[in-house]
């Protein structure tokens, strides 16, 4: 698994930019804001990847956060999102807002964005409200970033503990919608899913 990414900067186009490391230039696909925070050509940067393998084709994901990278690993894992239907989702909204717009149920905002319909905004709406949302309805406002941050600090903390990044994921996917937002609580109900698996 590429983790991430650092070198100079030697093109940044509409769907992708090209980071040279080590002499190699590495083509890495990314959502609009990530590519126009990039800065000029010739700069060094440094991203958060995610290689997508498939049969026929290997392709690199970069974001600027761990977050960004959390939540396009969550929404490719639903059926009939793919990873440029998922570049979409972030390219439209920042990570908190697609979190409330999903916990709230709010497919016509959802249907906007191209590459998904109405039925997609739906089986989003339907695979992960629960994820993103506590007992008695959606987070209130703030709340989101501060679970999306002791999140971010649970999948790192994940992954030094020898776990995937893909593993990570499917373990804070199968939290409880009610979990404690205490890190250490989250931690202890997340090493629990390895057991159970």
């Amino acid at each position: 698994m590429i983790a991430s990414v650092r070198g100079t900067l030697l093109f940044s186009g509409v769907d992708h930019c090209i980071v040279e490391t080590g002499g190699v230039g590495l083509q890495v696909f990314a959502p609009k804001p990530v590519l126009a925070s990039l800065g000029e050509i010739g700069v060094e940067v440094r991203l958060y990847t995610h290689l997508h393998i498939r049969e026929d084709q290997l392709a690199l994901f970069g974001f600027t956060t761990t977050d960004q990278r959390y939540l396009f690993e969550i929404l490719i894992g639903v059926s009939g999102i793919g990873p440029k239907v998922a570049l979409s989702l972030l390219s439209s909204a920042t990570p908190d807002e697609l979190r409330n717009a999903i916990a709230g149920g709010d497919t016509v905002r959802l249907a906007r964005v191209p590459g998904i319909g109405k039925k997609t905004a739906e089986r989003l709406v339907l695979e992960l409200k629960t994820k993103f949302a506590v007992k008695g309805g959606p987070l209130p406002a703030g709340a989101v970033a501060v679970l999306a941050g002791v999140d971010t600090d649970l999948a790192d903390m994940l992954v030094n503990l020898g776990f995937s990044a893909g593993e990570a994921s499917a373990a804070m996917a199968a939290l409880p919608a009610d979990a404690p937002p205490e890190l250490e609580d989250r931690l202890r109900l997340a090493l629990r899913y390895f057991g159970s698996v």
